[in-house]
């Protein structure tokens, strides 16, 4: 009668899964951290410009940079976007008013270039404009009147620079260009 638990007992080590055995022990005290709270966010800064700013649009950005200016200023689909004191602000208007802006709530193409990276290729732009001025090349935008029929303007004109570059991927030949 012996023989049999002795049997059962050794199966039972035999078989490592059902020989384990785990301790677990937990201690929760208090309540769940909370997240931390985002820093306020800064006053709007107060800017007025006598006369519409002029602004290039460097090929590598994509986007507007305001130029002969003391300020870091980008233009995006309608909008000013202003770097000052180590924190973004956002007009309608480049002389406001002004909200303060989060990093996050910035339009990708902004936020891909860091502000030395951007005032990099502004100073790039700039210099090109001024050094030959009646020949430049580049997109310039002084703004003024009319503004909404630029804007889409601009709008239609990135649309069809996409739609030739996608084209010319592809290796077709349209809009009038080559074969037909």
């Amino acid at each position: 009668m012996r023989i049999i638990p002795r049997l059962l007992l050794a199966a039972l080590l035999a078989v490592p899964s059902l020989a384990q055995a785990g301790v677990n022990v937990n201690i929760n005290l208090g309540a769940p951290a909370l997240p931390l709270p985002l820093p306020p966010l800064p006053a709007p800064p107060r800017i007025f410009f006598n006369a519409p700013p002029l602004f290039l649009s460097p090929s590598s950005l994509g986007f507007y940079v305001g130029v002969d200016m003391p300020y870091d200023m980008v233009l995006l689909s309608g909008s000013y976007y202003l770097f000052q004191g180590n924190h973004w602000f956002r007009a309608g208007n480049y002389n406001g008013p002004w909200t303060a802006t989060r990093y996050e709530q910035l339009p990708p193409q902004i936020r891909q270039y860091r502000i030395e990276k951007i005032r990099s290729y502004r100073d790039h732009e700039y210099r090109a404009y001024r050094d030959d001025r009646d020949h430049y090349r580049g997109r310039y935008y002084r703004p003024g009147r009319g503004d909404n029929e630029r804007w889409h303007e601009e709008k239609d004109y990135r649309k069809e620079q996409k739609r030739w570059e996608k084209d010319e991927y592809r290796g077709g030949w349209r809009h009038g260009r080559g074969d037909d």
